[in-house]
């Protein structure tokens, strides 16, 4: 698939994909991120250069000298895509709204794979957005790009928390609540915390709710207790909401 060389179809695509990941989650068991990797991540991954090698290349020729307003990636000119590159990728789980609503409160065991990945772009070490990769009928291929904010987020608390192959990490984006969180699995057989990332944090009113409670305002990794309540809040408003 040739990547979409305007920004208008770029926000299409990702605004679908938001919309039908959920509907992609795998009901089997949870494979982790290392099975995932070895299972997919060789071809996720080269399906996330090929297309971002035809994305640069479609907009230098389109946009070269410029920045069209609202363009998906942190750079001051197109050609500064030249620049970048696909550094690292890593699968998206999601949680399942029904077994939320449900009052299940084990958010580490209701993840599960959604089927996508998501790779960040970086420039001078520095990462400027996001490449969400699926297989799509039968071949893995780029479906959009976007997520500067998040991928920034992102690679700050996995810079943070991460072994040496990050597959102690899991990223969980739980749709109905827009809300993102990095699971993190320590090597002592403990069990998985949680960082909030930026949409979490906003979304659920984290900071606000720890702040009230006498916490730092910045309280780091969380027990899935101290969140998982205005998750399902969150869940059941927007899912009332959409009705």
């Amino acid at each position: 698939m040739h990547a979409k060389p305007t920004v208008q179809a770029l926000i299409f695509s990702a605004a679908m994909l938001a919309m039908s990941a959920p509907l992609h989650a795998q009901s089997s068991s949870a494979r982790t991120p290392q099975q995932l990797q070895q299972s997919e991540g060789g071809e996720a991954g080269a399906a996330a250069r090929r297309g971002f090698a035809e994305f640069v290349q479609n907009q230098v020729l389109a946009h070269g000298g410029t920045l069209p307003e609202g363009f998906p990636l942190d750079v001051t000119d197109v050609q500064d895509l030249q620049d970048a590159r696909i550094a690292y990728g890593f699968p998206v789980y999601t949680v399942d709204p029904k077994e939320l609503v449900a009052g299940r409160s084990d958010f580490s065991a209701m993840a599960r794979p959604t089927g996508a990945w998501r790779f960040v772009i970086s420039r001078d070490s520095r990462p400027i957005g996001l490449a969400t990769v699926e297989k799509l009928n039968g071949t893995w291929q780029t479906v959009s790009y976007g997520g500067a904010g998040l991928s920034k987020d992102v690679d700050a608390l996995m810079q943070l928390h991460s072994n040496a192959d990050r597959s102690n990490l899991r990223f969980i984006r739980v749709f109905q609540a827009q809300s993102d969180f990095l699971e993190v699995t320590p090597g002592n057989g403990a069990a998985p915390r949680f960082a909030a990332l930026q949409s979490a944090r906003e979304s659920l009113l984290l900071l606000q709710r720890a702040s009230k409670a006498g916490n730092p305002a910045d309280s780091g990794l969380m027990e899935s207790s101290q969140f998982v309540e205005s998750l399902r809040t969150a869940v059941k408003a927007n899912i009332a909401n959409f009705r």
